[in-house]
C-alpha cells in the first residue's frame, strides 16, 4: 500500500508543479493584458481629447506660446520663490590652475554634489 502511495506521488508531484507554474503564468499575463487595455483607454481618451478644436487651442497657447491677433503676451522671468533658488555660486575665475593627477575621487565628490544640490523648480 506504501509502495502505491509513493508511486503515485511520484507520478503526480510533477504534473502538480507543472499545473502551479502554468496558472502562474497565465495570471502574470492576465494582469500584463489588464495593464495593457488601461495604456490603451488611456491613449485612445488622449485621441479623442486632441480631436476637440478647443484643446488644441489651449495646447498651442500652453505649450507652444500661441497667441491670437492682437493678443499682447507678457512672459515673466524668474517668478520663483527666492529660497527656492539655488545657493550663490563663485564667480568662476580667469585663472589656470593645476589639479593633481587623482582625478576620480574628485569627479566622485563633484557627481555627489550635483546630485545632492538644491534645484530651482516651479511650483505646481
Amino acid at each position: 500500500m506504501l509502495s502505491l502511495v509513493v508511486l503515485g506521488a511520484w507520478v503526480l508531484v510533477p504534473t502538480l508543479g507543472t499545473f502551479i507554474d502554468q496558472r502562474q503564468k497565465i495570471a502574470a499575463l492576465e494582469s500584463s493584458i489588464q495593464v495593457s487595455q488601461e495604456k490603451i483607454s488611456s491613449l485612445e481618451a488622449e485621441r479623442d481629447r486632441w480631436t476637440d478644436p478647443a484643446y488644441i487651442t489651449t495646447q498651442a497657447r500652453e505649450r507652444l506660446y500661441y497667441v491670437k491677433p492682437g493678443e499682447i503676451v507678457y512672459l515673466i522671468d524668474n517668478d520663483l520663490d527666492p529660497a527656492a533658488l539655488p545657493q550663490e555660486q563663485k564667480p568662476v575665475s580667469d585663472t589656470l590652475e593645476e589639479d593633481p593627477a587623482d582625478w576620480m575621487p574628485q569627479m566622485l565628490r563633484t557627481l555627489t554634489a550635483a546630485g545632492l544640490s538644491q534645484t530651482a523648480v516651479p511650483a505646481q
